[in-house]
């Protein structure tokens, strides 16, 4: 392992910078029933399972687009379910060195939850919340990763929105370790600024916004499936049991979304691009 660098973009790795970092790379569902969660997000979605053998006893599931893995599931631990967590998401934001970003991260006001560590032939990771109390996680894959696509395919995580107390203070903080910029803004009004993020001059990647005072939930990180025919989805997350909470309801260019939350209570969103 070699000592880690104060400035996650200078770190000279492979992969390289500049194609892992700030880079959405991977999607865990945790959850206190996996088999219930597989059963209804492959039958909402049409994502397909594979399971990895970790060793005796320790299976992983991985969520797989076509032929393309996006994530997976894993139970959420005893101590988690016993407080009162609920299923929840988890995006793994990519860098070039999971131990210089998790420590740039904690310096700017980050906690760290998981602290960096090592995944046999896969990488590193650390799980953090950020310093407004959003949940979020780095990678560093072993491997260098596929391209990245323009705009993300059926089945795809195709949107990241974080829902935040602070989101001028958040996405300074996220653009330190990611190296995001802004994209377009939009003025909702009473709401506030709606301020789309991604690469420089590239791949955008989601919003984040303010959340009004009235919404319960803490600062969290929303992501959007995209599926071929929304009002299909949706219908589909009714009859496996989830909850439709917002939508669906068309957004600033066409588009068409709609807030959920899976009998387990793992909040997500589905979005379906115009014509598709």
């Amino acid at each position: 392992m070699t000592t880690p660098s104060t400035d996650p973009a200078a770190a000279q790795l492979t992969p390289t910078t500049a194609s892992v970092r700030g880079r959405p790379l991977w999607y865990d569902l945790l959850t206190p029933d996996t088999a219930a969660a597989i059963a209804f997000y492959t039958a909402v979605t049409g994502w397909t399972l594979t399971n990895w053998e970790m060793g005796p006893g320790m299976t992983y599931s991985m969520w797989t687009a076509g032929e393309t893995p996006i994530g997976g599931t894993m139970g959420l631990p005893a101590d988690e379910v016993a407080r009162g967590t609920p299923a929840h998401w988890m995006a793994h934001f990519g860098t070039p060195d999971t131990d210089a970003t998790h420590g740039l991260a904690v310096q700017l006001g980050a906690t760290t939850r998981v602290a960096p560590t090592d995944i046999p032939t896969v990488g590193r990771y650390a799980v953090l919340t950020d310093p407004q109390g959003a949940l979020f996680a780095l990678f560093t894959p072993a491997s260098e990763p596929g391209a990245e696509p323009t705009t993300p395919g059926v089945g795809a995580i195709s949107w990241h929105e974080l829902t935040t107390t602070d989101h001028v203070a958040a996405f300074d903080f996220y653009a330190q370790l990611f190296g995001w910029a802004k994209q377009d803004a939009m003025d909702m009004g009473a709401m506030g600024v709606y301020q789309m993020f991604g690469r420089p001059g590239g791949v955008m990647y989601g919003g984040m916004f303010d959340k009004p005072a009235d919404m319960p939930a803490p600062p969290h990180w929303l992501l959007y499936v995209r599926v071929a025919d929304l009002d299909a989805a949706v219908d589909r997350v009714r009859a496996g049991g989830g909850q439709v909470l917002n939508g669906p309801m068309e957004v600033p260019g066409g588009d068409r979304v709609a807030q959920c939350m899976d009998p387990q209570g793992g909040m997500f969103g589905l979005h379906a691009k115009t014509g598709a």
